[in-house]
């Protein structure tokens, strides 16, 4: 089996971070062990906490990898099938959560403890996601103005997590909500009417 004197530190991160996604993907953060992928590639578990520099800063790594799977389905979404690319986004974002449960649920889960803030280049990477949706906020509701944008984006982004996580969950269902993802675009649909009209009135 292949050994540190074999592979140069990159290829030993990016190693690192293929299995780790991969077994990310497999158990959620519940299941996640850094031990287990330094068994997997051949290495010591200290080899894998100098390279990626502890439990906080690979997890952190790993989810931003989740968001650029994220943001690319999204757009593969919008190029392929944007006729009415609100529902697009939506659909979007709960396809990727029901079809990858474990990387889904990961990024809520794992929390970066106080003090701790993401690299720039991590951060700019998770961006690019509510970045693509900014975009059709700013297309559906002309002359909004930045901040604006990103105000309701994030309010757009909030209300479709909750039907989504409450979907996957159940709760909605016991409630009595036999198409979560429709109610999400429905609720989408009144706050952009709403901000249209708000916005025309000006």
């Amino acid at each position: 089996m292949a050994r540190r004197k074999d592979h140069t530190r990159d290829q030993l991160r990016d190693m690192m971070l293929d299995e780790g996604h991969r077994l990310l993907a497999l158990g959620g953060y519940a299941g996640f062990s850094a031990k287990e992928v330094a068994r997997n590639i051949g290495y010591s578990f200290g080899t894998v906490h100098n390279v990626m520099g502890g439990h906080h800063e690979y997890l952190a790594a790993l989810n931003t990898l989740t968001f650029v799977e994220w943001a690319a389905a999204v757009e593969q979404k919008l190029a392929s099938d944007g006729h009415d690319r609100i529902e697009v986004l939506v659909s979007a974002y709960f396809a990727f959560a029901e079809d990858n449960p474990g990387l889904w649920t990961a990024i809520y889960d794992h929390h970066l403890p106080p003090g701790m803030v993401l690299p720039s280049d991590q951060a700019e990477t998770r961006g690019r996601l509510t970045s693509i949706i900014a975009a059709e906020v700013a297309r559906a509701v002309p002359d909004l103005g930045l901040d604006r944008v990103g105000a309701l984006t994030r309010s757009l982004i909030a209300t479709v997590h909750g039907h989504c996580t409450m979907s996957i969950s159940g709760s909605l269902a016991l409630m009595g909500e036999d198409d979560p993802q429709g109610a999400a675009l429905n609720r989408v649909r009144d706050i952009l009417w709403a901000a249209t009209r708000r916005n025309d009135e000006k």
